[in-house]
Order: structure tokens, then sequence, then C-alpha cells
């Protein structure tokens, strides 16, 4: 009998299991299958920090959340509709999550009286009632797999590995996927293994012709794809935008793309993926710690190339002082942090928006920098080339705050078209720069631009060029070292200056006001964008008038910035820390900002801001 297909507008899902069940490749491949679909999405991995918890435990638990649907969506939605749990740690550890009325696909293979209490449970939650108002469905997928496979004669934690694969082929049934890309995928990755190749399609396909044919799902849904602009589209993360970005970057600069890093999570896929690219004349050195991966880089950007380092966590503060460093010697470096929890080793898995102040003042001495933070993950490519054109046009250190929600997460991304990016100009030096009093030329290193204030930036051994750069305060100018009160004052001041600057290239703050009546203003900065946007929306829809802007630029500020908050009554700035954009806002513009603050090692939910928001504007007018 042919099953109902009900359509839906959206719908979240999440999938949960063991770090060893393979659920970030299930998501994974459900979200390309969506996005080939044409759907709009958005996705949130979130990975345990063990790097391997014991089996059936709560810390072990790995998960992979994904929003799709047939318009525009920011986030990867609240809370799941759709659950699938593959053991017991699983369920317990997400069904806090769900809402009355949620669906739980659950693999009661590991429902066994040691499983349940190593998951903390003291009766079965299939059997004493407490999931009632869930839409349950248990299967022993794991027993569904094993003789689905059989034929393969694999042995049968071999065989029951591929579960993982059938509750894929599941869920592709449910939700009408397009099955040819997985099908495709499978058959390359285990093309040197016929037997896992041919044991995960049966998997698949059994996992398929389950929903097909089992009564248990009576119906199945389709959600019609996005209307988008037209052209072609990718599904991408953010490490992997801003890997791309950083590629972009060196193409449109003509320079030589040098990466200096040392693996951290979470990013180390920058590290990985950029190592891909030695066609593009990228060069990726892996260095002992993070010192020498900074120092490295800076070398590089001395030779003339554009250096690069990434980072995150603690090792943002072991760079700092060779930051200080580049600052002094007025080099163009690009230092990508994705931040995570902290402090210290902290929430290495978890993401957070904690390292701003220490952005902006985590130096010895006055060593002002440049910074920059994408909004979503497609968003890294647009600030890893922006982060480069500042460094490169004004020879100093940029530091580009991501963060793991955006590193990890992912979303459809409209290819560009190389040709129309922007150039970036190094204007090398390639002749002596200034008549000495006897009529002699020579080069002097701290020469300025008038417009950008920029120092000369020559390549080493170039005939008639040799100079001298270091740590050590220089004279203006002519770069010999000083110790002068009066230079060192104008040399600091300059440098300031340098930075301010920058205000002169970056476009004026844009904000979404479609009254152009709201009283009240939500400031955001970093991935905060998605979950703020879907609140301003959902507020919208019910009648309320609230205005939203974001960050780009958090140094220097966007020239209009100061007439933007005093042109409202109330504005509120909500950030994964403990008050920092706020504090910065405050210092500088006198304006009393509403701070609304979590540090969770998870984003905001939409309707986490709808609350808070809807707060405010009830307080604004009683």
């Amino acid at each position: 009998m042919t099953k109902q297909v009900q359509q839906l507008d959206q719908v979240v899902i999440r999938f949960a299991g063991d770090s060893g069940d393979g659920m970030q490749l299930t998501g994974d491949r459900f979200t390309q299958e969506t996005a080939s679909y044409g759907n709009d999405l958005s996705t949130l991995p979130n990975f345990p920090a063990e790097i391997r918890a014991p089996a059936g435990t709560l810390p072990g638990v790995s998960s992979f959340q994904l929003h799709f649907a047939d318009h525009d969506i920011l986030t990867p939605g609240d809370t799941p509709q759709v659950l699938v749990a593959m053991n017991p740690a699983a369920l317990r550890a997400n069904v806090a999550d769900l809402e009355a009325g949620a669906t739980i696909i659950v693999d009661t293979h590991d429902f066994t009286g040691r499983n349940l209490a190593r998951a903390g449970y003291a009766e079965n939650p299939l059997e004493d009632g407490s999931l009632d108002s869930f839409h349950v469905h248990a299967f022993d997928l794991t027993a569904l797999t094993v003789a689905s496979v059989k034929e393969f004669g694999l042995s049968r934690k071999d065989a029951a590995r591929a579960k993982n694969m059938f509750s894929l082929g599941l869920l592709s049934w449910l939700y009408g996927r397009p099955v040819d890309s997985t099908r495709a995928f499978l058959e390359q990755r285990f093309a040197k293994v016929p037997d896992i190749r041919d044991a995960n399609l049966a998997a698949f396909n059994a996992g398929w012709n389950f929903g097909e044919t089992t009564e248990g799902f009576a119906v199945s849904y389709e959600i019609k794809p996005a209307p988008m602009q037209g052209g072609r589209y990718r599904n991408i993360s953010g490490n992997l935008a801003l890997s791309y970005g950083l590629v972009a970057a060196s193409v449109r600069s003509g320079l030589p793309l040098f990466l200096g890093a040392y693996p951290i999570t979470p990013a180390s896929d920058i590290l990985h993926e950029l190592s891909k690219h030695k066609r593009f004349g990228v060069v990726t050195f892996q260095a002992e710690d993070e010192i020498a991966g900074i120092g490295a880089a800076l070398g590089a950007s001395y030779g003339g190339s554009l250096g690069v380092t990434t980072t995150s966590g603690p090792g943002i503060s072991l760079k700092s002082e060779t930051i200080g460093l580049a600052v002094s010697l007025e080099l163009p470096l690009v230092v990508v942090d994705v931040q995570r929890g902290g402090p210290s080793t902290g929430l290495p898995t978890k993401t957070e928006q904690s390292d701003l102040l220490q952005a902006m003042f985590g130096r010895n001495g006055e060593a002002p920098v440049a910074i920059v933070a994408p909004q979503s993950p497609g968003d890294c490519f647009d600030a890893a080339l922006e982060a480069a054109r500042i460094a490169v046009t004004y020879r100093t250190p940029v530091l580009l705050l991501s963060d793991g929600y955006l590193a990890n997460g992912s979303e459809p991304w409209l290819l560009p078209d190389v040709e129309t990016l922007p150039m970036i100009e190094p204007k090398f030096a390639d002749r002596p720069n200034h008549e000495t009093e006897t009529g002699d030329h020579a080069f002097w290193p701290y020469q300025r631009d008038p417009q950008t204030l920029a120092r000369a930036w020559a390549i080493p051994g170039t005939a008639g060029l040799e100079h001298r750069i270091g740590g050590l305060e220089k004279a203006d100018g002519h770069g010999n070292i000083s110790y002068e009160p009066a230079n060192h004052d104008l040399m600091v001041r300059t440098r300031q200056a340098k930075i301010d600057r920058i205000a002169d290239t970056i476009p004026a703050l844009e904000v979404d006001d479609p009254s152009g009546e709201a009283s009240l203003l939500v400031l955001g900065w970093g991935s905060t964008y998605g979950p703020i946007g879907s609140a301003c929306r959902r507020l919208r829809q019910q009648g309320h008038q609230v205005a939203q802007t974001h960050l780009r630029h958090l140094n220097p500020f966007p020239s209009n910035l100061g007439d933007v908050l005093r042109a409202y009554d109330t504005v509120v700035v909500p950030e994964m820390n403990l008050g920092q954009l706020s504090l910065l806002l405050r210092a500088r513009f006198l304006v009393d900002v509403i701070s609304y603050n979590q540090v969770r090692g998870q984003p905001f939910s939409a309707s986490e801001l709808e609350d808070v928001f809807t707060v405010t504007l009830k307080e604004m007018h009683s």
C-alpha cells in the first residue's frame, strides 16, 4: 500500500549516540542529501570533549542537529522535533530538550539492565511511561542491520557498525531525501574494502526499505526546496569557508599563503583543509607549539607572504607576545581565533565569545590590532577576505574571531565569482623612498602612506632596500632604534591612528528596521546573528517593532555606530560571555546598553532571545 505523504514547511532532527556510532557522519550525509534537494538548512554538531569516553555513558554522547526548511532560516533550531537515539545514554542526554509531541526513534538493542544503569536510568524509560508525551518508535535497529548485511560474512561487531547507515536510510525515506549522493559517497569512501562498502550500502538500502514497508510509519514527509537566489550552491562549514576565503585572499592579492599552526580544537580543520591546496601555492607548517606557529607566520609576512596562524582557546594566549611583535614590526598577519569555552583548557568542543577583550587588550603596552568577526558559517569566507585586506593594506595584525558554533556548523553557500572579489594591493616598495640632506636616496622602512599610515613593505633581498626592523622601538621614518620619549609617544599614537583609519574603508553600519519606528535595537556580533535574527522575525510577526544590527568590525567600530546607538531608546546586546562588547560600547559611546549574557557552551536559542526581548519591550512600555 502506498503510504501517505504529508507536507511540512520545516523540521529539526537530532541524531545522537556514542562517539563511535558515527552520528557525525550520519548527520553530515543527511545534510548533504538535504542540500542537494534544495532546502535551506543550518546544522549544529555537538562533540564530546573526551577522546573516547566509556561506551554507553553520558560524557561519550555525540549528536548532530539539522534544521531544514522550505524557506529562509537562520539557526539549527531551538528544540528537535525528531530525536534518533542509538542507546540509553543518547536518549537520556537529549530527551530533556524535546517538547511534548516530538518523535523519538530509538534503537532498543542496548536497553539492557547494565546499559540502563550506566546511563543513569533506574527503570527502562521505554516501559515506565516517562516517554508517554512523545511519539516513540522503538526498533532493534542493530539486529535489523546485522541481518541486512549477513551475506557479507562480517563479524557481528563490524556488522553492527553499519547501524548508522541503516538509520540514515530510514530517515532518508521518512523525509524524502535524495539518496544517490550517499550511495556514491559510500562507494568511493570504502572502494578499497569491498565487503565494508557493500555492507554499508546494504544497510542503507535496508533502512530505506524498512521505512517503506514497516507498519511503524504510516506517513512520510516532504519539505519542498526553498526559494533561493540563482547560482551554484554547496553546503559549507565555517572552517571550510574560512579556509577558502584565505585561499581567495592569496589569489586576489598575488601573495603566497603561508599558514603556521599548531593543531587545536576546533581550529584544526583549517590546517587540514589548507594543506590540500598546494596547487594554489599554499604552504602549511604544522608547528611544534603555538609560539612556533605564529613566529613562522610572522617570518613569512616579513618575507613577503600572506602570513596566517590559527588557534583556539589557550592557544591565543601563547601567541600574544608575537602579536605584539607584529604590531611593532607593522607587518600583515591574520590571526584566526576559533573561540571555545574557557578559561584554560575549558570546554574544547563547546562554543563561546569570551576572547573579545583579550583580542582588544591582551598584549603588553599599547598594541592595537584590527578585529573582524563573521556572523554565519558561509560568512567566514567573506570575513577571511576582509581580514586579509585590512592586514595587507594597513600592515597590521588582524584577529579574526570565529567560534566553535560557526566553525562546525554549516549552511548553503552561493559560490562566488572569484573575478568579482575585491583586489588586495600589497604595494611592495620597489625603490628608495627618502632623499637625504646630501641628496642621496635611502630606504626608510617607517616611511608611511599618507592615506592609510601603513609603513613601506619591502621584501628582504630587494637591491637598495636593505633595512632593519625589530621589537625595540624604532624612530619614525628611518627606523633606527630610539629611546626618545617624544618619539615613542609619536609611534604609539601613530600605530593607534593607523587602526583608526581602517574605519574610512569599512561600510557604515546598516540597521534592519522595517517600520523605521522601532525604539528597541538589538545589536550583536559573531555567531549570535542567527538567533537574534530569528527572534526579531518572530516578534515582528507578532506586531512588535524591533530593529536589529550586527557588527563585523569590532576594532575599529564602524564610523556611524555611535549615531546608531543614540537613535534608539533601548539597546540590547546578547553575548555568549559576561558582557564584553557591552563594556566596550559603554566606555566608548557612553550609552547604557542592556547586556544579556550566558556562557553555557551552547549557542542562544531563538525562543530564549524572543522571551528576553519581549520582557524588554514590556518594561519599555510600562
